[in-house]
This record gives C-alpha cells, sequence and structure tokens, in this order.
C-alpha cells in the first residue's frame, strides 16, 4: 500500500488499556500466509475481537460504537515479540495512522515507520492522562502535528514532544518509502555524477 502524506492530524482515539501486547496478539501467525498487504485489518486482535465461534466479543473495544477515530492509543511495550511486518499493516490496514504509547519494540516501531504507520511515544504520565481523559470523553480529539513533533490534547489539555527518526519524518512528511526517498534524489545523484573526479 502507498504512504499516505502525514503532516498533521486531529482526530479521536481508541484506547486498548494493556500492556504487553504482542505481534502475535497484534496479528496471529495463521493470518500471515498471505503474500500483499491488504485485508489484514480484518484480522487484527483477532483473538480478542472474536470468540472461537467467529462472533464478535461485545466487550472488546473494537467491536463497540463508544470509541472511534484513527488514533489508537495502547499500553506499554507495544509489539513486541516477534518481528512480522505484518503487526504494522494490520493496524494500518484497520484505519489507524497513529499509534500511542510509552514503549514501543524497537522492531515494531521500526515496521510502523516503514509503512507509514506513525509511533507516537510518550511519558507514562501523559499516556495515564490521555487514558483518563478518552475514557471520561470518547469525543476527546488528539492533535499529531509531526513537523513540530507534538501532541497535544485539544481543546487545552497537556502537550507532549516526541521523537523520530529526521528521516523517517522527512519519508512521512512526503508521502516516501525508502524506494521513493532514492528517486527524489534522482537530480542530485545525477549532479554529483557529473561532477566528480575520476
Amino acid at each position: 500500500m502507498p504512504i499516505e502524506k502525514f503532516t498533521t492530524l486531529i482526530s479521536k482515539c481508541v484506547p486498548l488499556a494493556i500492556e504487553n501486547v504482542d505481534t502475535d496478539q497484534i496479528i496471529p501467525a495463521r493470518f500471515l500466509k498471505a503474500t500483499t498487504r491488504d485485508g489484514f485489518g480484518e484480522n487484527l486482535f483477532r483473538d480478542w475481537r472474536y470468540d472461537k465461534s467467529g462472533k464478535p466479543k461485545e466487550d472488546f473495544v473494537l467491536n463497540g460504537s463508544r470509541y472511534e477515530g484513527s488514533i489508537l492509543v495502547t499500553g506499554k511495550n507495544f509489539g513486541s515479540g516477534s518481528s512480522r511486518e505484518h503487526a504494522a499493516w494490520a493496524i494500518k490496514d484497520y484505519g489507524f495512522r497513529v499509534v500511542v504509547s510509552s514503549f514501543f519494540a524497537d522492531i515494531f516501531k521500526s515496521n510502523a515507520l516503514n509503512n507509514g504507520l506513525l509511533p507516537v511515544q510518550v511519558s507514562d504520565r501523559f499516556l495515564e492522562h490521555l487514558f483518563q481523559q478518552v475514557e471520561a470523553d470518547p469525543g476527546t480529539e488528539v492533535k499529531i502535528d509531526l513537523e513540530k513533533q507534538t501532541i497535544h490534547l485539544l481543546p487545552d489539555g497537556p502537550q507532549e514532544q516526541f521523537e523520530i527518526g529526521a528521516y523517517k519524518k522527512n519519508c512521512l512528511i512526503n508521502g516516501y518509502d525508502d524506494i521513493d526517498y532514492l528517486l527524489s534524489l534522482k537530480e542530485k545523484i545525477s549532479e554529483w555524477e557529473k561532477n566528480r573526479v575520476l
């Protein structure tokens, strides 16, 4: 799937207040046989969303109408376990553009960024406040400003900075994957080749 340009996002949030969510819980291994990135969203958190007969579990957050939005707010240590890129595919395909947590597994974070999904790491205190606010008022909106690298509870709640590498920030803002980025430098590379001394 193409990388969608990301500058600023204002959205409601879906709270998943569970810590240590690993990639097998995000997308169980039995659903990894597909060779394209499409369709993984329907099996996101499959074993938490559905019972053994395939019936949706009414108490799971994605199955109700209380919460909606393109920001997934999760507990600490999200994306641990195996390095499957399908976890990022499933979250993105479901419709989330941002995942907020106080800690991400490194490989998940890398896979997310490579697929246009922005992982926003915040302090434990900010995350707790965000959970409390969203659960008290599902209409709460959050603003993610990638250029400024800030997350802000609207309208006048707390705000925090988040870290992201300059390269991946540039790729997200421009909608580039790694190949697109190299192609964007084509003219500069050609110019360098012309001027280099043999």
